[in-house]
């Protein structure tokens, strides 16, 4: 965590955000098949959108790694094409700069 986000656990609402995106993440936890992954991703990417005024990403190493695997050949296209839209509410949430940053995150 660096010293923004460390700021940031002093504000009620940015720890609501980062208790609904836990929330959001144990949902792939329970996923059994291609289309709950699809659920879970929608349910990200609303979170992430309800609470874009932050453009900081709370647990983005597993949120991650949750795309990248919802990015495998075996899963089918609505899977890859749901991962992608979360790419990009997360690139337009973080901006150019936070994203040079933290690219390797996101591969």
């Amino acid at each position: 965590m660096n010293t923004e986000e460390l700021e940031l656990l002093s504000d009620s609402k940015y720890r609501n955000y980062v208790a609904a995106v836990d929330k959001a993440l144990k949902n792939f936890e329970y996923s059994s098949e291609w289309a709950d992954l699809i659920s879970a991703l929608g349910k990200l990417n609303k979170v992430l959108q309800n609470n874009a005024k932050y453009q900081v990403v709370p647990r983005k190493l597993t949120i991650g790694k949750r795309l990248a695997q919802c990015l495998h050949p075996a899963l089918p296209g609505g899977v890859h094409r749901k991962a992608l839209e979360t790419y990009e509410i997360i690139f337009k949430i973080i901006g150019p700069k936070r994203l040079a940053k933290d690219l390797f995150l996101y591969r």
